[in-house]
């Protein structure tokens, strides 16, 4: 902004104030941009126009404001400057109107561009700045910070709809997130779509499935469908939400019986980039359905699923819990249960995690330093008590398994509830030898020094998740024996020791790596192109890239693990 003896020249900058007109006051922040454009927002309408320049510290505006639930108004003003205010009078269509505002700031507001994305939203439209702005775009995986340029709040599919049309006509992409446990790329600039108010959940207990909206997490589905004796296929934590599981292919808890949750969705409601509704199903769209059960977030907005339940009331499970004071008890007790799984049915589901906590007054002290293996076992029968039998002859300090309700399948896992600041990695492996024993071991040496160690999970594969599913997607473990996750705290003073590490971690691993990937256990580290591609196989891309090229050409949706269309790039 120009000025001459702190003199207002022009109305460039960010003003608030209030105007008067036909008896009643409405307040307002306006934006007056270099190009000749204004923006205006109050509390039930927002506008877009135009300003000149007049006489010395004289200018005028024209602007046409869409109030809520209203039609469109004319607002004409002839204002002059005076120091850090300005007055004007004009017409509000054909009210006479007198306004006063007083300057905030230079330069254009960082909502000028976006502020008309308010006015065809039934929810919320927040701007940078706004209260609920920051929260609204947070989510429970701290390490990728968004910045958009707007976030929709979503009170239904139109919201999304309309965003996405906006976003189209604006040049913008678009990012959307429910619960944010899968967060990838910062959404910069992005118009934003948080889905948490898609709230929609209904059981047609005779049918055995389920609708259930965008925001919904899997511990209300978990409850809802318990009330008629059924249940869903569900991951580790009911925090984690229902669409970006999904989308991701979902591996539940019980995944060697009943395969990925990918296999069980019925359809899916979804806005694509033209900015329409679509229900794509195995025979509306099948395309279409097929690679967004795996594909992510790359074809649109999936605001609501019909999934099928499963008529499970019970299921035996928990925990069995080694302390390991030496290297050697660590790779006898991660060496058992390697054998244990080969010997186990498709009723059963597994995973081993290593663990060595840090030396820290943050940590009770019965975990502070001290290494742990830890085993949890999932069976889908009554056989689960004498299968675990093995592992129980191994000595746990801790065993919590027992046959439980199904609604409490998650609390096996004990995944945090709250938001966390962690750098997460994953691979698949081919099957696993003594020597890939002694190396994963060394991760929690209790004869190491201090660092920041890797909790390294081992989920066991192979039975359902093996066979061609009912419903085709993209989803595949690739014939891969073990699925590795690791979870690693990383505040930011830690942040680049935590990643060396996990990249020695896998570095040591590679012989036993089949690499390739699982989608929904990719993160902000796998959103390089020649990451992203190993989660799928050769096939699947290509036919991923040249169903982007149909649905979404100019990767509208691109603030995720982007596979971009045939034809561009890579594809």
């Amino acid at each position: 902004m120009q000025t001459t003896n702190s003199a207002l020249q022009t109305p460039v900058g960010v003003w608030s104030g209030q105007t008067h007109h036909d008896g009643q006051t409405d307040s307002f922040t306006i934006s007056f941009a270099p190009d000749g454009t204004v923006a205006l927002r109050t509390p039930r309408s927002v506008g877009t126009g135009l300003w000149s320049a007049g006489g010395p510290g004289r200018f005028s505006y024209e602007l046409t404001e869409l109030v809520t639930h209203s039609g469109p108004r004319k607002v004409h003003v002839e204002a002059r400057l005076e120091e850090a205010g300005y007055h004007g009078t004009g017409t509000v269509e054909t009210h006479a109107t007198t306004t006063s505002a007083k300057h905030l700031g230079e330069g254009q507001a960082a909502w000028h561009d976006v502020v008309s994305l308010g006015a065809a939203i039934r929810g919320r439209t927040l701007y940078p700045g706004d209260e609920g702005f920051a929260e609204a775009c947070s989510g429970w995986l701290l390490t990728v910070e968004h910045r958009p340029a707007a976030v929709v709040v979503a009170a239904d599919a139109e919201d999304v709809a309309a965003a996405v049309r906006f976003a189209a006509e604006a040049g913008r992409p678009v990012a959307v997130q429910s619960t944010g446990h899968g967060k990838s790329v910062p959404a910069d600039g992005a118009v934003f779509i948080a889905t948490g108010e898609l709230r929609e959940l209904s059981v047609d207990p005779r049918a055995r499935t389920a609708r259930i909206g965008a925001g919904l997490r899997w511990g209300e589905v978990l409850t809802a469908a318990a009330g008629h004796g059924l249940a869903p296929l569900c991951g580790s934590s009911g925090q984690v939400g229902v669409m970006g599981y999904l989308t991701g292919g979902g591996l539940p808890l019980t995944c060697r019986t009943y395969g990925f949750a990918a296999d069980h969705v019925r359809s899916l409601d979804i806005v694509t980039a033209d900015g329409l509704l679509r229900t794509v199903s195995p025979t509306q769209e099948p395309d279409l359905f097929w690679a967004v059960r795996g594909g992510k977030s790359n074809f649109g907005v999936v605001v609501a699923a019909e999934i099928d339940l499963l008529p499970l009331r019970t299921v035996y499970g928990g925990e069995l819990y080694y302390p390991v004071e030496d290297r050697g008890r660590a790779a006898h007790v991660l060496g058992s249960y390697l054998t244990w799984v080969k010997e186990q049915p498709e009723e059963m589901s597994s995973s081993v995690t290593l663990l060595r906590f840090p030396d820290v007054p943050q940590l009770p002290e019965e975990f502070r330093g001290r290494s742990f293996v830890q085993v949890r076992v999932v069976h889908m029968g009554d056989e689960g008590a004498r299968l675990v039998e093995p592992l129980r002859a191994l000595g746990p300090d801790k065993d919590t398994c027992d046959t439980r309700p199904y609604t409490q399948i998650t609390e096996i896992y004990q995944d945090p509830k709250h938001p966390v600041m962690a750098h997460l990695r994953s691979a698949l492996l081919h099957e696993l030898d003594d020597e890939a024993v002694e190396e994963l071991v060394s991760f929690i040496d209790p004869a190491k020094p201090g660092g920041p160690f890797p909790g390294i999970e081992l989920r066991h594969l192979g039975g359902a998740l093996n066979r061609p599913p009912g419903r085709s997607h993209a989803v595949s473990t690739q014939g891969a024996a073990f699925h590795l996750w690791m979870r690693m705290p990383a505040p930011a003073e830690q942040a680049d020791a935590v990643r060396r590490t996990a990249d020695e971690a896998l570095e040591r691993l590679r012989r036993w790596d089949t690499g390739a990937m699982l989608p929904g256990f990719m993160f902000d580290h796998d959103s390089a192109p020649e990451r992203v591609r190993r989660a799928y196989t050769e096939a699947d891309y290509r036919r991923l890239a040249e169903l982007k090229a149909k649905y979404d050409p100019n990767q509208l949706f691109r603030i995720n693990h982007n596979i971009p269309p045939a034809g561009d790039g890579e594809a």
